[in-house]
């Protein structure tokens, strides 16, 4: 499955206007470790730095204060982070979450996305993931560190088993939405493939993630890669 950050697929260098730069905020209540990705990134002249945060109500008010295209988030730091990340893209649907952190924990990662977050990157990797994975989320696509990707997909397997889809009737505009989800690709480029506005295929991924019973785009992803492994009989409709 090639989700952005899986050993198969390594993610391309941000795609922007010509001396457009990514405007990212940083916000990590470990001093060290937030200067050092300052220092990192504003190097990158990719990147432009618009500001830094020690706790969840930072990134909030950073959200609304510096406009930032992407916010690189720790989990563990004052006040509640995944509420934190569930306003702000409640309310700032543009901005892009990616949590930070060196917690490998499924049950985590599966809360963060559930939340709203765009990528999952785990510290103590090369920094290149984290590159990674800001150009991932700007690009519309969703990020998990490589080797945590296939814990994450076990972990949803497990969370689903019991209660998931056993049957699912998809049309056949819904199947090609899917295989552009597995190809890793993001709504704009679903849309353009398909010759559609990308508010008509928002429209239909908000009706999967109600029929595959989801909330999110990573889990749509998932939750037809495991009806294949499954071999689960998925039928579709003509449209």
């Amino acid at each position: 499955m090639p989700l952005r950050g899986t050993a198969e697929r390594a993610a391309a260098p941000p795609t922007r206007i010509s001396g457009q730069k990514i405007r990212v905020a940083f916000v990590d209540d470990h001093p060290t470790l937030l200067r050092g990705l300052v220092t990192i990134f504003t190097e990158d002249v990719r990147y432009s730095i618009v500001a830094e945060g020690a706790t969840a109500a930072a990134a909030v008010e950073i959200v609304q204060s510096s406009a930032p295209d992407v916010v690189v988030m720790d989990l563990s730091m004052p006040g509640s982070v995944f509420d934190a990340i569930n306003e702000i893209t409640a309310n700032h649907p543009g901005v892009k979450i990616v949590v930070f952190t060196a917690y490998a924990n499924v049950d985590l990662a599966l809360r963060a996305l559930d939340a709203g977050a765009h990528a999952f990157v785990l510290k103590g990797r090369p920094a290149d993931d984290l590159s990674d994975a800001i150009a991932s989320v700007q690009r519309g696509e969703l990020y998990v560190s490589p080797d945590f990707s296939s814990r994450l997909f076990a972990g949803y397997r497990n969370r689903t088993r019991s209660d998931g889809p056993k049957a699912v009737r998809l049309s056949a505009r819904e199947k090609q939405l899917v295989e552009g989800l597995l190809d890793g690709q993001s709504n704009k480029e679903i849309a353009r493939s398909l010759q559609l506005t990308e508010k008509t295929i928002k429209h239909y991924m908000t009706n999967l993630m109600n029929k595959l019973k989801v909330k999110s785009r990573l889990e749509v992803a998932l939750a037809a890669k495991d009806l294949q492994r499954d071999s689960v009989d998925v039928s579709f409709d003509p449209e």
